[in-house]
Parts: structure tokens; sequence; C-alpha cells
């Protein structure tokens, strides 16, 4: 295998070529894929969200499934359902969409809490159970979820636990003006070249052991835990981060070394992680909606960042 760095170069390069002008969003699904973990876009429609999840399962030969959530899914429409065979005489299980590599949950908060639970074990341990049969997932699994944060009619907001089982959330934002005319000009052009497969699944299963050996000296370790014990007693938070939340740090901060081509920690590796890794487990006191309580609490990470001092 190449160098780790090559291939996740690679690999950005890729997915860069279909969501123009984005490098940090592309960089963050790339850190969410190496530290198997799952991501939350929240952010208006257009912007390109299915076209970034489109692009990293193709970058990397893996199978997608986008699945469109409605107030009227059930679990067994993500899960698959047991089917009874007369021929054998026994029930069969058919897989839902839910079993493939990359799974694009577009807007995840429109369907109800109890479609949005059937996806937590999914998530937490890459396994479905159903009719006392445990069915594992294939790997890579990466659930890559969107959520608009001003629309909320028909919507049902993720609760505390479905959130903490996202590594990252993040925002795409709208592409500058020069970024925006080279997608008009592609368009006008019958569209950018289609993606190829640059890494494979082999790839990216090593590159996510990599990333688990990635070494954590004690005062990075130190300084993490600095940071989430200042959103346990922040006066502006309700909710700190959990122990989870606390490994979901690490692992993205592991993951991000290892793309910047280190095989140990610094703290600079959890400073760029940060916001992205807890805003979204923190509850803020003066939450005022949905919307409002992500940009308090991303407000408020942010402070303890600038806040908390960096081991030398």
């Amino acid at each position: 295998m190449a160098a780790p760095v090559s291939l996740v170069r690679r690999l950005e390069a890729s997915v860069g070529r279909a969501l123009v002008g984005k490098p940090e969003a592309v960089r963050l699904a790339v850190i969410g894929l190496l530290a198997r973990g799952h991501l939350l876009i929240e952010d208006v429609p257009g912007v390109g969200k299915t076209t970034l999840a489109a692009a990293l399962a193709r970058s990397i030969g893996a199978g997608f499934q986008r699945i469109q959530f409605t107030s009227d899914m059930l679990p067994a429409d993500l899960l698959g359902v047991s089917v009874w065979e007369p021929g054998r005489g026994e029930f069969v299980f058919k897989p839902g969409p839910l079993f493939t590599n990359v799974v694009l949950a577009d807007e995840i908060n429109r369907t109800t809490p109890k479609t949005q639970s059937a996806l937590l074990e999914a998530m937490n341990e890459a396994q479905v159970s159903l009719d006392h049969t445990t069915h594992p997932l294939p790997r890579p699994f990466m659930v890559l979820a969107t959520q608009n944060p001003r629309e909320y009619e028909g919507t049902y907001p993720l609760p505390e636990s479905q959130l903490d089982r996202f590594l990252l959330r993040i925002r795409i934002g709208y592409p500058e003006q020069p970024d925006e005319k080279t997608i008009l000009r592609d368009a006008a052009a019958a569209g950018a070249p289609a993606l190829e497969r640059v890494l494979d699944v082999a790839d990216v299963l090593a590159l996510q052991d990599a990333a688990d050996r990635v070494r954590a000296e004690e005062p990075v370790l130190d300084y993490l835990l600095a940071l989430v014990t200042a959103t346990r007693r922040s006066p502006l938070l309700a909710l700190g981060v959990s122990p989870r939340g606390s490994l979901a740090l690490l692992r993205a901060a592991r993951a991000h070394a290892l793309a910047d081509g280190r095989d140990f920690l610094v703290p600079d590796d959890v400073k760029a992680l940060a916001v992205p890794a807890l805003a979204h487990r923190v509850l803020p006191r003066a939450a005022a909606g949905e919307g409002a309580g992500g940009a308090a609490a991303e407000a408020v990470v942010r402070a303890i960042v600038q806040d908390v001092p960096v081991p030398r």
C-alpha cells in the first residue's frame, strides 16, 4: 500500500473534483470515513450534500444508497424485512437500503423518532438485529445524514442520543463566486467528467486501521480532556460532552493527524476538530430552536477552545 498521506490526498482530490471549492468540507468528510464515523450535514438545499456523499462512495469504489426520509417511512423501509418463502419453508431476510457502504440519509429529521431510532444500532455497532438475528453491515459503513436548519414544518428534531452517534457535524455553505462560475461552466459543458475509483475498499480499511494506531501522548490527552471538562462546567451549557464525545474527538483527531502525514497527535489536531466533533453534543441554556441552538453551541465550544491553554 502507498503511504497513507498520499492515499488521503488522492481521495480528497477526487472528491474535490465533484464538490468544487469546498476543501474543508471534503477534508472533514474524509476524516469521518477514516475514523469510522458518521457525518451530519446541516445546510440549506442545493449546496452539494448529495454530491459529497456520492463522490466519496464513487472515489473508493463502494456501494452507495440515497434514502429520502419522509414522515410515513417505517424502520423496515431502512433495515429490510423477513419474507416467507414457501419453496424453502422458512422466512428469508431481504436486506433494506441500509446494507451498503455509504448511505445518504436525506432530510433525516423528516421521519419519525421510531424510524430515526432504527439507525442507532447500525451507526453504533455496524450491524442490524431483526427477528432475533444479527446481520452485519458491509465494511466500511458510513452514514451521511442531512437536515435543513431553517425549515421546521413536518420535522422531528433529532434527540441527543441520535446526535451523539454522529462523529462530526459539518456545513458546506454557498460556493464563492469563482467556484460557482466553474460549476456553471461545467454544467453548460454537459457536466463534469465522471469520477473514477482512486482507492478501493481494502485501502480504506487499511487507512482506518492506520488511524487507530496514531499515538496519543499524555499532554495531548490532557488537553482533550480539559476541553471536554470545560463544556461540562460552562455556565452557558445545560449539557456537556459525554465520554462518547471524548472518544469521538480522539478518533477524529487521530484521522486528522493521519491525513496530515503523521503517526502521532499534536494539540492542533484536537483543536481543529473540537467544534465539528463537540458542538452537536452540547445543549446551550439559552437555545431558542434547533437552528439557534446549533449556532449558539458552536459559539460556546469555539470560545472554550480559545480559552483552554494549549500544552507546549
